[in-house]
């Protein structure tokens, strides 16, 4: 790895510094109380730590990252016109009473234009968006009710949700006037807090600063919450908000903040603002700022993978040091992995071959012909397996060995067991070790080729009958069987008759296929 300069280790070690001697929590008696007790610092730093301090009077975060990150989302909020992407800001609970919905009320208080959304229509929010006095603060209550069962009800709210990050982004629509229909555009660009029970889509997670609440432990404590007592406060550090921005304004549009190591691509997208906004606030926040985002970003990786993501991940641990495995050994061992999804998967039956491909077709993974120890079957080899993992997964710890690149693996000679295939000299069919009572491919009563032999294989020139699924090997078509080793049909995989035929009755008669 090529070494870092000087300036960023010096960064890293500042952030590790400040995540090993986190700041205590800010005094919460009054907000004013603050400014006082910090007489040196520059009055932008002062100014976001009493916005801090009014945050942790209501709301007990789950760890003093989540109080940096909402704070400084909330100064985001007073310069969107400066940004090209706007994090959305969603706090996310297993259970309610978690204070998800207090944060959201605190919020109200110091951003610009907020809008609180329960329940509303598209139309509402696109109009709200597109109000001249400028772009409004949307605070989404029980957002889970818009990704969750009715979700097929709210697609315009979630479109809205999921294009409205990045700057430009616009809602086509056709309104009538009269006899005539004109197309609108409306903007879509806006700031978003969500608060909602469960998990949210990955398109929105992942274009969101997540913050896991949690119920308040017995020794936490936090004040009531009553509007009226909280306004006056909230109303004044709205002002100075506002006041800080229109100071900053032009020089923060033309910012590039420097990012820690680690934080790319839409990570970076989500905390660009939010740096930009702690480098001009300035004395401890930049630092804070980084230590925040390397933080939550390292526990958004953690959350639950996608099943897809969670396939690859087994897979890579029941390979261990294989070079490949057949299709029934791969399931074997993935239902006899712990705490693993695959034994019930689908109304409480195992994973089967045809699942299991399906589920990596889409990372262009296929099965094939394997052979191990003299058995030929279907499987998979990790020369396939290893251009996904490197992707999707990250590197293994300690595995000098596991390459890192589909390349690697040919680089170094790897050597698999696959059955090699050519056009000519196959001395038995690439799908079984044993010909015996095994029935040659079948072709359209128009298929100009002739039947194949053992040593002439079917050609793949569009004439020949063409194979449905994977299982086919240069035109070839293997029988296929289910599970319990009954023979299925190779167009519908419904059952088939046990009489060398690889088709059932009524596809036979469809295709009017002759020996």
């Amino acid at each position: 790895m090529l070494a870092e300069p000087a300036a960023a280790e010096a960064l890293r070690g500042r952030l590790i510094a400040a995540s090993a001697a986190p700041s205590a929590a800010p005094d919460v008696t009054r907000v004013t109380n603050v400014t006082d007790s910090r007489e040196g610092e520059r009055e932008p730093a002062v100014l976001f730590n009493d916005v801090e301090t009014l945050l942790a009077k209501y709301v007990v975060y789950p760890s003093d990252n989540a109080r940096v990150a909402h704070t400084l989302w909330i100064g985001h909020t007073h310069l969107m016109d400066a940004w090209e992407s706007t994090p959305r800001l969603a706090f996310l609970s297993p259970e309610p009473a978690s204070g998800k919905t207090r944060a959201l009320e605190v919020t109200e208080l110091v951003v610009p234009r907020p809008v609180e959304a329960v329940n509303v229509t598209a139309a509402y929010l696109f109009r709200k968006v597109d109000d001249p006095d400028g772009s409004p603060t949307v605070l989404f209550d029980e957002v889970d009710t818009v990704f969750g069962p009715k979700a097929r009800e709210h697609e315009d709210v979630r479109g809205l949700l999921n294009a409205g990050h990045r700057k430009g982004a616009v809602a086509g629509r056709c309104i009538i006037k009269g006899k005539t229909i004109e197309t609108v555009e409306f903007p879509a660009y806006c700031a978003v807090a969500m608060a909602g029970l469960g998990d949210l889509p990955d398109t929105i997670l992942t274009r969101s600063v997540v913050l896991r609440m949690r119920r308040r432990a017995p020794n936490e404590r936090a004040e009531p919450f009553r509007r009226r007592i909280a306004l006056p406060d909230g109303d004044e550090l709205r002002k100075r908000l506002a006041a800080w921005a229109e100071t900053v304004r032009d020089s923060i549009a033309d910012a590039w903040p420097e990012l820690p190591a680690g934080i790319e691509d839409r990570d970076a997208d989500v905390w660009e603002a939010l740096l930009a906004v702690a480098d001009a606030a300035g004395g401890a926040w930049p630092v804070r700022a980084r230590a925040a985002a390397v933080a939550l970003v390292a526990e958004s990786k953690q959350s639950t993978p996608s099943l897809g993501v969670r396939l690859l991940a087994d897979l890579r641990t029941v390979f261990g040091e294989r070079d490949s495995m057949h299709t029934s050994a791969i399931l074997t061992a993935l239902c006899e992995l712990e705490e693993a999804p695959w034994n019930e998967l689908v109304a409480g039956k195992p994973l089967n071959s045809r699942g299991l491909s399906k589920r990596l077709v889409g990372y262009g993974i296929r099965s094939k012909p394997v052979r191990i120890e003299g058995a030929v079957e279907r499987g998979y080899t990790r020369e396939d397996l290893a251009d996904a993992w490197a992707r999707y997964l990250p590197s293994p710890q300690n595995d000098p060995e596991e390459p890192d690149a589909p390349s690697a693996s040919l680089s170094q000679g790897t050597v698999t067991n696959v059955t090699p295939v050519t056009a000519a000299g196959l001395d038995e069919p690439p799908w079984l070790a044993d010909t015996s009572g095994v029935e040659p491919p079948r072709y359209r009563s128009d298929a100009s080729p002739p039947p194949p032999t053992e040593t002439s294989p079917a050609a793949a020139d569009g004439d020949s009958w063409q194979p449905a699924s994977n299982d086919d090997l240069n035109g070839v078509r293997a029988p296929l069987h289910d599970e319990d080793g009954r023979p299925t049909c190779s167009d519908c995989h419904g059952p088939a008759p046990a009489d060398g035929m690889h088709w059932c009755a009524a596809c036979r008669a469809a295709a009017e296929v002759v020996a």
